[in-house]
């Protein structure tokens, strides 16, 4: 076995790669390195070069996964649909990653809850929800939306979509389209950040 074809960094990459792979098909417990060098036809010693072990390439893995979700938001935030649009394309594009990803997903959001994660991974974990959170006071300042603390309504925006999507990815939907699952909760969150949220707004009250 050679390591030539992955030289100037590719291994890595390539390793990362793999490991999303086996995650969604055997979960973390099928992660090996000596298999992902298995798998890619390199030494068996290769992948050590880039983790020392198991939980530092789960951990590579969650800040990958981060990243990629991170992208998509930002960029289905920028659709220029109009705001409510905008606010759609977000939601979607967080449980179309949730849905196609959720070993991952998965993985992502329990390392970076765990006690000894890194300020770097918990910073970009929270780079989606500061995308919704900016969409929030731009509806806002725009008087689309109701007063209200944005921290607080875009958690509840993540919550009813987190449920949403695990909803979908368990099959547990009743035979309801995801699309119009999807549909019915961003109307329902937008209907409700317009006519304002009184938990949020007595918590905007309380931080003014």
């Amino acid at each position: 076995m050679t390591d030539q074809p992955y030289h100037h960094g590719k291994l890595r990459e390539a390793l990362l790669e793999r490991a999303m792979e086996t995650l969604e098909t055997s979960g973390v417990e099928g992660l090996s390195l000596r298999q992902l060098a298995r798998d890619l036809n390199v030494s068996h010693a290769a992948p050590a070069k880039h983790f020392r072990d198991k939980q530092a390439l789960i951990d590579a893995l969650a800040m990958a996964g981060f990243g990629i979700m991170n992208g998509h938001i930002l960029e289905a935030s920028q659709s220029g649909r109009g705001l409510q649009g905008r606010f759609v394309s977000v939601a979607k594009a967080y449980v179309d990653f949730a849905l196609t990803r959720p070993a991952l997903l998965s993985v992502m959001y329990s390392t970076k809850h765990q006690s000894d994660s890194t300020d770097e991974l918990r910073s970009i974990g929270e780079q989606g929800m500061l995308v919704a959170l900016a969409l929030i006071q731009e509806g806002q300042d725009s008087g689309a939306l109701a007063e209200g603390d944005p921290g607080t309504l875009a958690m509840v925006c993540f919550s009813g979509l987190h449920g949403t999507a695990m909803l979908a990815a368990g099959k547990h939907l009743e035979g309801t389209s995801t699309e119009a699952i999807v549909k019915a909760v961003t109307d329902t969150l937008w209907a409700g950040m317009a006519a304002g949220v009184p938990a949020a707004q007595a918590a905007g009250q309380t931080v003014g």
